[in-house]
């Protein structure tokens, strides 16, 4: 049998998941013992213990001037701007996908529009949000929306150029109106690819969240990064790191999981996808 033929049992592809994780921890661990033992007050490798304890006090421990919990209330923050900014990106992807992937007329018009806009870095127009919007909470989700809006129009209009045609011809011939074709042929098929577009775009989004608030703001969890990083305070950086790492597999993990509660026919045959 070929070797691109044999397939791990589930322990071994179980095995094999940890590998990587356990390796890169090994390695953390082996370089920090090597700085700590040259300079024991070395911070730029903190010990795991050290990491974990750090995990504790920010979890669990009050501020002192608000009486808040600020690991907490920065995730909280965090987590609304994202969702304010993913959500807005995919409903106008879906709508403006829709629209550009359906209709030729808002094809001609507007494909190419979008196909330049999404070159645009969202990063440089970063400066042009808070002239314009200010340093509040709408810079930061516009941020966020202008981001990857672009990505979403793009690929969710292809996929409704990609819907057979005969699936349109015979929605006209037994009378189907454009907007009963929209609504009744087009988005049932669009919705799985949405999902899907949207668990790739949560990456640039986590980008564009912690940039802007790491330059405005004062709550969240760039901003915490950024206002400790003057310290070297890499115990809290790292626990901070690790923590919209785990946030974001968890999103991740329940798009995919409602995109095969909801659209299990879309799922691909033999396999359960990334």
């Amino acid at each position: 049998m070929r070797f691109l033929n044999k397939r791990p049992s589930l322990a071994v592809g179980y095995a094999l998941t940890l590998l990587p994780f356990v390796l890169v921890l090994f390695v953390y661990m082996g370089a920090s013992d090597i700085r700590l033992a040259e300079n024991p007050s070395d911070k730029i490798l903190p010990a795991p213990s050290t990491i974990v304890a750090t995990a504790e006090r920010l979890v669990g421990e009050p501020d002192k001037r608000s009486g808040e919990i600020l690991f907490w209330n920065d995730t909280g923050i965090s987590l609304v701007r994202l969702a304010l900014g993913v959500g807005i990106a995919a409903l106008t992807g879906l709508v403006a996908g829709l629209l550009i992937g359906l209709f030729p007329y808002m094809r001609s018009t507007f494909s190419g529009f979008v196909a330049v806009l999404s070159m645009v870095p969202p990063l440089a127009v970063l400066p042009i949000l808070f002239i314009a919007f200010g340093l509040g909470e709408v810079s930061k989700v516009a941020l966020i929306a202008i981001g990857i809006t672009p990505f979403l129009i793009r690929d969710l209009s292809q996929r409704t150029v990609e819907i057979p045609s005969e699936q349109i011809v015979k929605a006209q011939t037994l009378g189907a109106s454009s907007l009963a074709i929209a609504l009744r042929v087009v988005l049932p098929q669009l919705l799985p690819r949405l999902i899907q577009g949207v668990r790739l775009a949560l990456g640039p989004a986590w980008l564009f969240l912690i940039a802007a608030e790491a330059i405005a703001a004062e709550a969240g969890l760039g901003y915490r990064i950024f206002l400790v990083r003057r310290y070297l305070a890499m115990d809290i950086i790292l626990t901070y790191v690790a923590w919209i790492t785990f946030l974001a597999f968890i999103i991740d993990l329940l798009l995919r999981s409602a995109g095969r509660r909801l659209f299990p026919w879309s799922e691909p045959a033999g396999g359960s996808g990334l």
